[in-house]
């Protein structure tokens, strides 16, 4: 009787998917315990500013200790599934690994951090600002089809033609959940941000006619301003650790009277954010008051308020001049 090489059946769907979540999981613990340790060394305000790099730091950690070690990561551990090449039928080479930590982090970094430098009219800058469209598009797209095959649920893994197999012998008795409902709603969901992305092409050709003839295309967005100042340049400010900080009594954005208001009650005056005076003192949705740089800082890396988790939006920050 010929010797016969074991062979491991292909992961199941519900693997792949427990896999993905104990990996989030586990990189959302991470990333908590990161922050609190760093929080005491750096300040809030600090580390608000510098989240992209943590961010970018915990998931290289936890990659780099795992796939980057040719190892199982925790939430392949729990399902037993291992990651290998389909061209060569063993463990991923030295070079895929480090593609497949780099590729989901270092991009979506650097066009986070410096993708705004970029002038929007220009070609890099417009590409670099849809470039994350595309992406998602292109990651929805991956995981319906995931949904229906039950192949390749990454799209980095797609590309370099990883799958995985299961450590745990196929149940012949049993059948495996399907998953094509959700590839269906997906793919409607698809389906209906196409269509929408026409209706809007269609519409911003009628805008251009429109104004080709000199008429003033209906529907136009109108600047909202703030005592004459525009919004949108207000919430393009770039945030910077070199600027010089302001004091309260030099805020061109309060009309109080720092000389007749005690120390007790300027105490109170304190943002929880920057654990200083407010200046330009700015009110959420919530209520809640906060320095306008440290507030449109927080926002634009955590749309919700730092103290109650309500949803936050940038355009709907009220400055307040006498508080």
């Amino acid at each position: 009787m010929p010797f016969e090489l074991p062979s491991f059946p292909p992961a199941q769907q519900a693997q792949i998917i427990r896999s993905n979540q104990r990996d989030f999981i586990h990189l959302s613990a991470l990333r908590e315990q990161l922050d609190g340790v760093l929080r005491t060394w750096l300040g809030t305000r600090r580390l608000t500013r510098w989240d992209r790099e943590v961010e970018l730091a915990t998931k290289l950690l936890y990659y780099g200790m795992t796939v980057g070690r040719a190892t199982q990561t925790l939430g392949e551990e729990y399902t037993d599934i291992w990651s290998h090449s389909s061209r060569t039928g063993q463990l991923p080479s030295l070079r895929t690994r480090a593609a497949l930590i780099l590729l989901p982090t270092l991009p979506s970094y650097v066009m986070a951090r410096w993708g705004s430098s970029f002038s929007s009219t220009s070609t890099i800058g417009s590409l670099l600002r849809k470039l994350p469209d595309c992406l998602e598009v292109l990651s929805e797209v991956n995981l319906a089809v995931f949904y229906f095959r039950g192949t390749y649920y990454d799209l980095v893994k797609r590309v370099l033609r990883l799958r995985y197999v299961s450590s745990l012998p196929a149940n012949p008795n049993t059948r495996p959940p399907s998953y094509s409902l959700l590839g269906i709603l997906l793919a409607t969901r698809l389906i209906y941000r196409l269509w929408n992305l026409c209706r809007t092409l269609s519409h911003t050709e009628a805008k251009d006619h429109n104004s080709l003839r000199g008429k003033d295309p209906a529907g136009h967005a109108e600047e909202a301003y703030i005592d004459d100042k525009p919004v949108s340049t207000m919430l393009s400010r770039v945030d910077s650790d070199e600027a010089p900080e302001i004091l309260a009594e030099n805020d061109e954005r309060t009309v109080l009277d720092f000389a007749q208001i005690s120390s007790q009650l300027r105490a109170n005056r304190n943002c929880t954010l920057c654990l200083e005076e407010r200046t330009a003192t700015t009110a959420t949705e919530c209520g809640h008051l906060f320095c306008w740089d440290c507030i449109v800082g927080w926002g634009r890396e955590k749309p919700e308020c730092p103290l109650c988790r309500q949803s936050l939006s940038l355009t709907s920050l009220l400055p307040i001049y006498n508080l």
